[in-house]
C-alpha cells in the first residue's frame, strides 16, 4: 500500500489538523490530575495490515494470554509462589491469596509486541489492558476524515468503518459473554465502568461508555467513592449488574475505598459480576519470563499444563526472557551460562532489564541506551545515582522491590517515518512503533478482537508518558480509500 501512503503524505497538510481536532474531541486524550486534558497525537500515516494478519495476531495473543494465566496458577500453587507474590503490594497480595484460585476468566487482556520479521511479544497486560477506545477513535476518525477529504460517498462510509472492526465492540461482547458465563446465560441490564476520578484515561472510559450505550446497554462511568450497597453494586441508588474494572488494585491503597476493596475480595462476584477480577499476578513480568524458560524446562511447562499450541506461540513470539538472578542457566542462543548476570553485564547492547511489577516504562533499562538522558533519568530516579551498566546489573540482580527484575533479549526495531498530527499542523517524525493485540481468556469463544499501534521517539513506548496513536486499518479499507482518491 505504498501508493496510498504516498498520497496521504502529500495530502496530510490539508486533513491532518482536522484529524487531530476530531480525535481529541472524541476522547483521544490524557486526563491530568487537575481534571484538564491534553490531546494524544494521532498520525496521518496509518499501519495497514491484511484482516487475516490482524486475526492471526489476535489468535497468537489468545494462546499467550491463556498460557500466562496457567503459569500464574501453577506458580501460586507451588513452592516458588514468592516469585510472584513478593512483588505485589500488600492489598494486591491479600486479594491474590483470597481470590486468584477462583479466577478462570478474563474478558480482556493485551499483549504488546515489537515487530521485526514477525511479532515479538514483550509483555502481557491484564489489570488495565486499555486502549480499546483509543484505537477505535484513531481508526474511525482517520477513515472518516480521509474519506471525506477524498470525497468518498457519505452513504457508504458507515460500511467502511464497520469493515475495519471495533475493539470497543469486541470488549462489549467479551463482557456480555463473561457475564453470561457467571449468571446462567443472562444478559446484564446495567454496566458500570469503574475508574478513578480524573483517571489518566478517563476520556477513553467515557468513549467506551458512549459506545456501550449505542450497543444497547445502560452504562455509566462511576468512581470508587460513589459505590455502596448491602446486596448489590449501587451508585446513587442505581444498581449495576456488571462492573468493568479500569482500576489498579494498588490505587485503593493510595485512596482507600473500603466498599470497593471488599467487593474485589469476592470472586466470582456476588453483588455484581466483576470483569476483570483482580489479576495482578498475571501481569507480573516474572510469569512471562517463566513462559520463555518453560521452552527449555519441560517440567515447568507440564506443571502449568501448557498445550502444544501455547508452547508454539511462546516459541515463535516470546524473546528470550528470564528472572534476573545470579546463577547458571540457558542463554538466548541455547548455550550454558555459568552466571546469567555476568553474561548480561558483558553484552549491554543485547539486553533490556525490566522491573517485574511496574508499569509505564518507568523501570525499563536498555543496555544500549547507557549514557543517554532517558537512561540516566530513570536510573537516578530509582537509585539516586547513575551507575554503569555493570553496576546497574548488579543492583538489579539483588533489588527485590516490585518483585525484582527480569531480563529480556532486545528486539531490534527501526524507527519509521510518520506524520504526527496536531491541531496546529503536521510534523514529520521518526517513530518506534509497537503493535498490541487483545484477547480474552476463559470465554466460550473469542470476540473479533483487533489491535492498536503506538508510536514514540523512544524505544520505550508509552502513551501516557508521551507518544501518539497510529490508526490501524485493513488493506481492504485502504484500497477503498485509494480508489476514491483516484476517482477524483
Amino acid at each position: 500500500m505504498q501508493e496510498f501512503l504516498e498520497v496521504l503524505r502529500r495530502q496530510a497538510v490539508h486533513f491532518g489538523p482536522e484529524l487531530a481536532r476530531t480525535a481529541y474531541a472524541r476522547g483521544l486524550a490524557v486526563t491530568q490530575k487537575d481534571g484538564t486534558s491534553r490531546p494524544i497525537p494521532v498520525t496521518a500515516t496509518p499501519v495497514i495490515l491484511d484482516a487475516a494478519e490482524i486475526r492471526r495476531r489476535a489468535t497468537l495473543s489468545a494462546h499467550l494470554a491463556s498460557a500466562t494465566v496457567k503459569m500464574t496458577h501453577a506458580l501460586l500453587a507451588g513452592a516458588r509462589r514468592e516469585l510472584v507474590l513478593g512483588g505485589l503490594s500488600p492489598l494486591e497480595r491479600e486479594l491474590t491469596e483470597r481470590t486468584f484460585s477462583n479466577v478462570t476468566r478474563l474478558a480482556t487482556t493485551r499483549v504488546d509486541y515489537f515487530v521485526d520479521s514477525r511479532p515479538r511479544a514483550l509483555e502481557l497486560n491484564a489489570t488495565i489492558p486499555a486502549m480499546q477506545g483509543y484505537s477505535d477513535i484513531a481508526a474511525r476518525t482517520f477513515i472518516e476524515v480521509v474519506a471525506r477529504h477524498f470525497r468518498y460517498p457519505e452513504k457508504a462510509l458507515h460500511a467502511v468503518i464497520a469493515a475495519n472492526g471495533s475493539n470497543a465492540l469486541a470488549l462489549y461482547r467479551a463482557l456480555l459473554d463473561g457475564y453470561a458465563a457467571e449468571r446462567d446465560g443472562k444478559t446484564p441490564e446495567t454496566i458500570a465502568l469503574l475508574c478513578r476520578r480524573n483517571d489518566a484515561q478517563l476520556t477513553e472510559q467515557r468513549y467506551l461508555c458512549e459506545r456501550f450505550r449505542e450497543f444497547g446497554a445502560d452504562a455509566d462511568v462511576v468512581h470508587p467513592d460513589e459505590v455502596s450497597g448491602d446486596e448489590s453494586f449501587e451508585v446513587r441508588g442505581k444498581r449495576y449488574d456488571l462492573v468493568y474494572r479500569h482500576l489498579f488494585v494498588r490505587r485503593l491503597e493510595e485512596t482507600p475505598a473500603p466498599w470497593v476493596q471488599d467487593f474485589f475480595g469476592t470472586v466470582p462476584g456476588r453483588k455484581a459480576v466483576l470483569l476483570n477480577p483482580p489479576a495482578s499476578p498475571v501481569e507480573v513480568k516474572t510469569t512471562f519470563a517463566l513462559l520463555s524458560q518453560a521452552l527449555v524446562e519441560p517440567a515447568l511447562a507440564e506443571a502449568a499444563g501448557l498445550t502444544p499450541e501455547e508452547l508454539e506461540a511462546v516459541r515463535t513470539s516470546v524473546p528470550w526472557t528470564r528472572p534476573f538472578r545470579h546463577g547458571p542457566g540457558v542463554g538466548p542462543d541455547g548455550e550454558h551460562l555459568e552466571d546469567l548476570v555476568a553474561r548480561v553485564a558483558a553484552e549491554p547492547g543485547r539486553f533490556v532489564l525490566k522491573r517485574a511489577w511496574d508499569y509505564g516504562g518507568r523501570a525499563v533499562y536498555l543496555g544500549r541506551s547507557v549514557g543517554t538522558p532517558a537512561f540516566e533519568e530513570r536510573a537516578r530516579a530509582a537509585y539516586g545515582t547513575v551507575p554503569t551498566w555493570a553496576e546497574l546489573c548488579e543492583r538489579a540482580s539483588t533489588d527485590s522491590a516490585g518483585g525484582g527484575f527480569v531480563v529480556q533479549q532486545v528486539v531490534e526495531t527501526t524507527p519509521e517515518e510518520h506524520l504526527l498530527c496536531e491541531e496546529h499542523g503536521v510534523t514529520p517524525m521518526r517513530l518506534h512503533v509497537d503493535y498490541s493485540a487483545y484477547a480474552s481468556v476463559g470465554l466460550a469463544k473469542q470476540p473479533a478482537w483487533g489491535g492498536v499501534c503506538r508510536g514514540s521517539t523512544s524505544e520505550i513506548v508509552n502513551i501516557v508518558g508521551g507518544g501518539g496513536v497510529l490508526p490501524l486499518i485493513t488493506t481492504e479499507v485502504a484500497q477503498k480509500l485509494l480508489m476514491a482518491w483516484k476517482a477524483l
